[in-house]
C-alpha cells in the first residue's frame, strides 16, 4: 500500500511541479479545441496548432530552467 502512495504522490508530482507549464498546456489544449469544435477549423490545422504550440511551450520551458540554474 506505501509502494502505491509513494507512486501517486510521484505521478502527481511530475503535473504539479510547474504549475505554469501545466495551465499553458491546459490553454493551448482548449485553444486547439475551440479552433477546431467552434472557429470550425480543419482538424489538420489544430494538430498544427498543437505541435508548435507544444514545442514553443517546452522550449520557454526549457529556457526559464537554464536561467534559473544560471543564477
Amino acid at each position: 500500500m506505501t509502494m502505491l502512495k509513494e507512486l501517486a504522490t510521484e505521478f502527481i508530482g511530475m503535473f504539479v511541479g510547474d504549475a505554469r507549464l501545466t495551465l499553458a498546456i491546459l490553454a493551448l489544449i482548449g485553444g486547439a479545441a475551440i479552433l477546431v469544435e467552434f472557429a470550425g477549423t480543419p482538424k489538420l490545422v489544430g494538430g498544427g496548432f498543437l505541435l508548435f504550440g507544444a514545442l514553443a511551450l517546452l522550449i520557454e520551458s526549457v529556457r526559464r530552467s537554464a536561467r534559473a540554474a544560471q543564477r
